[in-house]
């Protein structure tokens, strides 16, 4: 029996969930899990102590955990059948249960803060229970854009805005945090007068829990699910396991996605270090390169979806990853803010690249699975995707281990001997090298096409 012919429930005609509603969601799940993301290493090594290579060997289980947990929360997703609909119950729930973790993760007890094991356990039980909640939230928020924009133009319009939604809510979790944290809402820990150099950090991950989860849950009651899709079958898990993994997408795309996710989790957590060790900066200086860096990157990706409608997503993708990968390699060079600010802005163009069609070169892949197997399931093939990127998170703790072994940098009282050179090579070189693996696979891919035809006669306002 062959599915080649069969053809999946059409979007319904009725409800449509607005571009700016939906789009607007990506700067909810963003907030808190940018601000854990972009703090969680500096935190817990240069304030709170943690040796390097624990952060490590911790960071390296909790992916492989969140690695293991996200094809059966994608699984659960696509076979869930409720008057809410498949992604709604979901993102709700998943809201709630970030709201508490990433709040937890930098409101430490002293008792905690001050005993190395507690410490630890603290540590996991909450960055772990944050990812999974994240990875509940992603599957169906990303599994979202096909089924409710299946038109391109429509969806590049819908992505564009998620991701201007991300690039500000950068700005705030990843860009002011240093300057917040530590200057306004607390105070720097080389300071001696600082008593508390954590509470800054606590008060912060409050505000951006409470802001980020109230946006994710304003745009997922607004979200109106196709209820033609879910009269469908449910996808079986191990059938659609096996079709996944048997797709030449999975171990492409797939791979060339987690290159680049390594990549970015390495300059996210690592920054504030390679500013305070490479730079000899502060919060401030901090602040300054990561707003410049964001503020360009949105400009950035305004100029890339318009090149997406001339060269279409396949080919703009294939561009922007090779810009990024030599863009990275002009970090190490980098010794003051004006040099990491140039730097910074070559990275923003290749960011900007990748991050504009990202996700349109995903959607057409899962248009292109649903076309072929006549059921959606964007939610367990999505999950699929996001164990190899949730598995790069043990090429982020190899980085790590490789501070303490190979620079013997293991936290803010012991640094090592070398703490600017080991930060340039965790920001830069280590970037380099995923890139341009990513960009050598890319050229083997080749993207699933669409009906222009049927886009303009399906496309919305």
């Amino acid at each position: 029996m062959t599915h080649a012919t069969t053809t999946p429930a059409e979007p319904a005609p009725v409800k449509q969930t607005g571009t700016w509603r939906y789009g607007v969601g990506m700067f909810g799940t963003s907030i808190p899990i940018n601000l854990i993301k972009g703090s969680m290493l500096y935190f817990y090594t240069d304030v709170l102590g943690m040796d390097a290579k624990v952060f490590a060997a911790v960071y390296a289980v909790y992916s492989v955990i969140d690695a293991i947990d996200n094809p059966v929360f994608g699984f659960l997703s696509d076979r869930t059948r409720t008057r809410w609909g498949r992604r709604k119950p979901y993102l709700v729930v998943g809201a709630l249960v970030l709201l508490v973790a990433s709040i937890l993760i930098f409101t430490v007890p002293t008792g905690v803060a001050t005993d190395a094991t507690l410490l630890v356990i603290w540590f996991a039980t909450f960055t772990i229970l944050a990812e999974m909640a994240d990875s509940v939230i992603n599957a169906n928020y990303g599994a979202l854009l096909p089924e409710l924009f299946p038109a391109e133009r429509v969806r590049a319009k819908a992505n564009a805005i998620r991701q201007a939604g991300q690039l500000v809510a950068m700005i705030l979790a990843l860009g002011l945090t240093p300057y917040l944290a530590r200057n306004v809402l607390g105070c720097e820990v080389d300071d001696p007068l600082c008593a508390d150099p954590t509470i800054g950090y606590e008060r912060l991950s409050i505000i951006f829990a409470v802001l980020g989860v109230a946006v994710i849950l304003y745009m997922a009651l607004g979200v109106h699910e196709n209820p033609r899709i879910e009269q469908e079958q449910r996808p079986p898990f191990f059938r659609s396991v096996g079709q996944i993994l048997s797709s030449r997408y999975f171990w492409t795309i797939g791979v060339v996605n987690a290159c680049y996710g390594a990549a970015m989790a390495l300059v996210l957590n690592g920054l504030q270090l390679f500013v305070k060790y490479s730079l000899g900066g502060d919060g401030t200086t901090a602040t300054i390169l990561q707003v410049v860096v964001i503020v360009s990157a949105i400009g950035l990706v305004a100029v890339w979806a318009r090149l997406v409608r001339s060269w279409g997503a396949e080919r703009t993708w294939k561009r922007a990853l090779p810009i990024a990968a030599v863009a990275f390699g002009t970090m190490f060079f980098a010794h003051n803010l004006a040099t990491a600010i140039a730097a910074g802005i070559a990275v923003a163009v290749g960011y900007a690249g990748v991050l504009a069609t990202n996700d349109l070169i995903m959607a057409r892949v899962l248009d292109d699975d649903a076309r072929r197997h006549g059921v959606h399931r964007e939610g367990v093939f999505l999950a699929a995707f996001g164990v190899l990127g949730r598995l790069n998170g043990v090429i982020v703790a190899i980085a790590l281990w490789s501070l303490t072994t190979v620079f013997g940098y293991h936290n803010g009282d012991r640094p090592g001997p070398n703490p600017d050179l080991a930060f340039r090579f965790y920001l830069s070189v280590y970037p380099v090298i995923l890139l341009t693996i990513g960009t050598v696979i890319s050229r083997f891919v080749h993207v699933p096409g669409w009906d222009p035809l049927a886009d303009r006669a399906d496309e919305r306002p």
